[in-house]
């Protein structure tokens, strides 16, 4: 399953932020005027239609070499990392098929970013897969998909849409268009603009987890309001700040987020408590193994 203490809960307000553009679009960040504005491409991205290259093997577009975060070893302990939060667990990769109704106002959050059906990246996902693979199981239900983007219904999807997504993630062309997606809408404008704001691989890591888990917003509840509160409270690297105290103050305001949602499962803020922060403190700002940290009471290490 997708993890019996998955925090998605945290990201309607800001991934519905794409619900208003048309459905087919994905989320393209552009970084003018300093890097903070936003802008939304008109298709969704090209997925392969023959065997990709090992998606942890992926580089930012624009990179000419990969580093930091986008260094295949990084991206792959970035993985496990992220998902011993979202899934409790470092296989991340037996997450392609999970699909579940966690009860948090998102309907059916699945795959191996925890894509939602009330949240439009599952509904982005599933039309660009539909693009090059029309026959795919899920295709029957993307007018359903469409009907519930933005809340939590499942009208239209039940009782088949759970095996029909289990069926699709025996494919791997639907495993490696989760790995579009999920680049395309979190990792690489992650990355991107941690390097620009002079962020080693722990910044960078820092701040993928906080688009995922917060979205890719710009409201105070999003990933760039968020940078938004942490930059007044301190300057980045490429600012003329200290890298660790700048980071600091973002893990306080993703903290101070956090601390504010409804839920206490949403409340819980492990992840960065004695995870995140554990690794700052150390000064291990190049996420050096080994690894040990703890999230939601169950302790993880990754030593190679």
């Amino acid at each position: 399953m997708c993890g019996r203490r998955t925090l998605f809960t945290v990201k309607p307000a800001t991934r519905l932020l794409l619900i208003g553009a048309p459905v087919v679009v994905v989320v393209a960040v552009i970084f003018g005027r300093g890097g903070d504005s936003g802008a939304l491409a008109d298709h969704p991205p090209a997925l392969p239609a023959r065997s990709a290259p090992d998606p942890l093997a992926s580089v930012s577009p624009g990179d000419d070499r990969p580093d930091g975060l986008a260094a295949p070893g990084k991206k792959e302990i970035a993985a496990r990392l992220l998902a011993s939060a979202e899934s409790s667990t470092l296989d991340w990769r037996g997450q392609y098929g999970a699909i579940e109704d966690l009860g948090d106002g998102n309907g059916y959050t699945a795959g191996v970013i925890g894509f939602c059906s009330g949240t439009h990246d599952m509904l982005q996902l599933v039309e660009a897969y539909t693009r090059t693979h029309p026959d795919n199981p899920l295709a029957r239900y993307l007018p359903a998909l469409r009907e519930v983007d933005g809340g939590d219904s499942h009208q239209g999807l039940d009782p088949g849409f759970t095996a029909a997504w289990a069926k699709a993630a025996r494919s791997a062309s639907f495993r490696e268009a989760q790995d579009t997606i999920r680049d395309t809408l979190y990792f690489d404008p992650a990355v991107k603009r941690a390097k620009q704001d002079g962020l080693g691989t722990l910044g960078q890591f820092i701040y993928y987890d906080a688009m995922v888990l917060h979205g890719p917003g710009h409201d105070d509840e999003g990933f760039y309001g968020i940078r938004e509160a942490a930059m007044k409270q301190a300057r980045t690297k490429a600012g003329g700040g200290d890298e660790k105290t700048y980071l600091n103050a973002f893990l306080d305001a993703g903290r101070s987020v956090m601390k504010r949602m409804p839920t206490a499962a949403q409340r819980d803020s492990s992840r960065i408590d004695t995870a995140q922060r554990v690794f700052l403190d150390e000064g291990n700002l190049d996420l050096s193994l080994p690894l040990k940290w703890r999230v939601y009471g169950e302790t993880f290490r990754i030593t190679h």
